[in-house]
């Protein structure tokens, strides 16, 4: 990574996420997850979101086959599990509570809101592809404080005066 590279990754880590875990099966069938931190609404009607993924993901042709995916946002107790998933070569969700969506896709049991969507369309992004999903259900638990990142750490949530 070049200098300029450098300065633009850590002017970016200043900018406080939310973390996710997005979830579809593989070609098999199998459910596999991928952290990220780049999760957005994009419109209310229709419901859209959106996410990117890195080209040089070890799972980007899993995704990239997938019709249907889904966006699990991790509560604190995930910190976990979110640094496992956001490893090369660790996509396995063997061990975890999984749900089946109403469209087949994996949820996690521990996610304090969760999105299941039809990829809308896919957009070059440089490295990354641009995901937009439109949301065919969603919900949230009520509870929990989100996981958060900053400054290439997990963070806790408080409340501002």
């Amino acid at each position: 990574m070049s200098q300029d590279s450098r300065a633009f990754r850590d002017a970016l880590g200043h900018f406080a996420t939310g973390v996710a875990v997005v979830t579809v099966r593989d070609p098999s069938g199998a459910p596999l997850g991928l952290t990220i931190n780049s999760f957005a609404s994009v419109s209310l009607n229709p419901p859209l979101v959106l996410w990117s993924l890195d080209r040089a993901s070890d799972r980007f042709e899993a995704f990239m086959k997938a019709e249907y995916f889904g966006v699990n946002i991790l509560g604190g107790e995930s910190q976990a599990l979110s640094h496992r998933l956001s490893r090369k070569g660790d996509s396995c969700l063997d061990g975890e509570t999984l749900r089946r969506g109403p469209h087949g896709v994996p949820m996690l049991e521990c996610a304090i809101a969760h999105f299941e969507c039809r990829v809308e369309q896919r957009h070059d992004g440089g490295d990354h592809v641009i995901f937009v999903g439109r949301v065919l259900d969603c919900g949230h638990s009520g509870h929990g404080a989100p996981l958060v990142y900053y400054r290439g750490r997990y963070r806790a949530l408080g409340e501002a005066d």
